[in-house]
């Protein structure tokens, strides 16, 4: 898959990049990335709801009366999940989200969603420029980055590595996302309208699938 290089100008620089069609031109897998959607976002729930149950709500433990002979029904005491503020039954206690999704699938998730969006033509490369901060700046990126992409509602920008500086420029730019390349995942592919990668960052996808090659 060849790709124009654009600048911070959103200008076309004549220059091209080849991505690997291994990862951005594979059959696309829905349900490997519906896997790793869940996996993601149940991740992200705390699990720790809880409710008090009747031994741990508080109140007298004395029977209310007794048993028989006042006409009306048996009760026991105060904490009765029947009366207000006694205990819960079958509540919520705290327990983890967590779904185990095999690494494998996890990677072919990650590969559809890059080739989902290279179909749709909502991948861009644009020059290491649009990163080289000596100090964060967010005013400054965010007219350049609407420049580079101006019609995306969300972008994610993905880097070669962590810089600070750039992160501190667009983690305040609400329709800009920003990752590693180490780290880029299903989730932020899939919720990004549209993939920004750093000329620096597109060819290591390149790189590495030479080096799977040549060690196969």
């Amino acid at each position: 898959m060849q790709l124009e290089i654009i600048n911070i100008e959103g200008k076309k620089t004549g220059r091209t990049i080849d991505l690997p069609e291994e990862i951005f031109g594979i059959e696309v897998k829905n349900h490997a990335i519906w896997l790793s959607v869940k996996q993601y976002l149940a991740a992200q729930r705390q699990g720790t709801h809880k409710v008090k149950t009747r031994a741990e709500a508080q109140g007298s433990s004395k029977k209310l009366h007794k048993q028989k002979g006042t006409g009306g029904s048996r009760k026991g005491n105060l904490r009765n999940p029947l009366y207000k503020g006694g205990g819960t039954v079958f509540g919520p206690k705290p327990h983890g989200y967590n779904i185990k999704v095999n690494r494998k699938v996890k990677d072919i998730a990650k590969m559809s969603a890059l080739s989902a969006k290279a179909k749709e033509n909502k991948i861009l490369v644009v020059e290491d420029e649009l990163v080289n901060i000596d100090k964060p700046a967010t005013n400054k990126f965010s007219k350049t980055f609407l420049a580079v992409n101006p019609n995306s509602r969300k972008s994610l920008l993905v880097l070669a590595e962590y810089d600070e500086n750039v992160v501190k420029s667009f983690r305040n730019i609400p329709s800009v996302c920003g990752t590693s390349y180490l780290d880029i995942n299903t989730y932020d592919i899939v919720n990004a309208d549209s993939v920004v990668f750093t000329e620096s960052a597109a060819k290591i996808f390149a790189e590495d699938v030479e080096t799977q090659n040549e060690e196969a």
